[in-house]
């Protein structure tokens, strides 16, 4: 089976609520009006707090270009116009506000949003953080507006009830059912933090962006993705958990972008080999290889070796979910964590700092680089030149400030530690794709 992320969004198989014979005999024959218990009423309430998105846009593609060929030549970027679909949420009906998935609207110069009564409008980006999924935007309007209100998803449980609202396949709003199959779903390749709820509810192109929702009408999360083959589903789909989504849309709202804070660790799964090396009743929780020195977590008091069991009093069972939680809040928020230490449970407090971009002194990497500054980009993007000293060998070499280094020796390469790492590797000659002012080049450093 594949897992992806749906280009739109995701929609849910039909499930009816299951009845066994003794109950259903002692039902009576007239509820609310309606002959059999129904969730209309409910889908009445919550379904015009979700929306249609329709996006156009242009998607860019670089040319192929063995640069050994023809030194002077230069590589050329052609965009290739696209539509799409999906759906979104209304979280705030006096201003407008829309969560939705951020790559359903990745790359999108319009986007057109639909009310359930047919109303559309011209929607535009707050902001979007790729790492959790997840775009804001705004439309402005004097028609009124009716919003969905947010579960607290940390206590949701295996086996609730759950409504998907959304837009599959450009059909137009369609509810599904399904329960919660399961809680923390991670490891699926999917973004940099994965928490995901997992549905037993079908899943088809459209509905990414869509609502979750329980049987109160409110949002338990936002749907993203599905396990499955050839545009179908097989009842396996995924959702962001609301609390994340409320935490990520403030930010995004405030800012226009995350300020996502930072505890400071490194650490991995608890293990049963650990738990019995660490005397520890239970096989979950989130284990500390590491303290980064005057972090948030060392002014804490977390060391290497504790088991971090709980953040804000929610159960926390893996590494994973951690992450995930602590990279959704901003920098500044007090963190009360529970943890194993010395074989004894406590409670720390910990206020997240400010997540610092990698920065490094080009000539660390390569010589040939002398004279640059180079960081880490937004989003995982590749790596920024900050600056470069005049007369200086990077700058003989072509290298500018504000270049986005994409690439090396027609490798794709995300961040400096991937820099790093693929020119430890290089041979004496390194082939940069480099971004400038959209445009695709290659420098050509021997």
């Amino acid at each position: 089976m594949l897992l992806r992320k749906l280009s739109c969004s995701i929609i849910f198989t039909c499930y009816l609520l299951l009845f066994t014979i003794n109950s259903m005999a002692a039902l009576p024959d007239m509820l609310n009006g309606q002959r059999m218990p129904s969730l209309a009423p409910l889908v009445d309430r919550a379904s015009p707090a979700v929306v249609n998105i329709a996006i156009s846009g242009n998607f860019s593609t670089q040319t192929t270009f063995t640069p050994f060929a023809d030194p002077d030549n230069e590589a050329q970027i052609y965009s290739q116009p696209f539509v799409g679909i999906g759906s979104g949420v209304i979280i705030d009906n006096q201003n407008g506000y829309i969560i939705t998935n951020f790559h359903v609207i990745e790359n999108a110069t319009e986007i057109k949003i639909t009310l359930k009564s047919g109303l559309e409008f011209t929607a535009q980006v707050i902001g979007h953080d790729k790492h959790s999924d997840l775009a804001l935007l705004q439309i402005k309007t004097d028609k009124a507006l009716t919003q969905i209100e947010f579960a607290n998803s940390d206590d949701i449980r295996v086996g609730d009830f759950v409504l998907a609202i959304g837009n599959p396949f450009g059909l137009g709003q369609t509810v599904t059912s399904g329960i919660i199959s399961a809680l923390g779903r991670s490891g699926l390749n999917l973004g940099n933090l994965e928490n995901f709820i997992q549905t037993d509810a079908a899943i088809n192109e459209g509905n990414s962006g869509g609502a979750l929702i329980d049987l109160k009408g409110q949002l338990v999360g936002i749907n993203s993705a599905i396990f499955g083959s050839d545009n179908g589903n097989i009842g396996i789909g995924f959702a962001i958990p609301a609390n994340m989504v409320k935490n990520i849309a403030q930010q995004l709202r405030q800012y226009g972008q995350v300020r996502r804070g930072i505890l400071g660790i490194k650490g991995q799964e608890l293990t049963p080999e650990l738990a019995d090396a660490f005397a520890l009743d239970s096989p979950h929780g989130a284990f500390i290889k590491q303290v980064t020195p005057y972090s948030a977590a060392e002014k804490a008091g977390l060391k290497a070796g504790d088991v971090i069991i709980s953040i804000g009093g929610s159960t926390i069972k893996t590494f994973a979910e951690l992450r995930a939680k602590i990279g959704s809040l901003r920098a500044g928020t007090r963190v009360e964590l529970g943890v194993i230490q010395n074989g004894k449970a406590v409670i720390l407090v910990a206020t997240l700092q400010l997540s610092q971009l990698n920065k490094t002194k080009a000539h660390l990497l390569h010589p040939f680089l002398a004279g640059a500054i180079l960081a880490d980009a937004d989003e995982n993007t590749g790596v920024k030149v900050t600056s470069v000293a005049k007369d200086s060998l990077a700058q003989h070499y072509g290298l500018q400030q504000g270049d986005l280094i994409i690439g090396i020796n027609r490798r794709r390469i995300n961040n400096l530690s991937e820099l790093a790492q693929m020119i430890k590797t290089a041979p004496e000659i390194l082939v940069l794709n480099i971004q400038r002012d959209k445009r695709g080049l290659y420098l050509i450093l021997n």
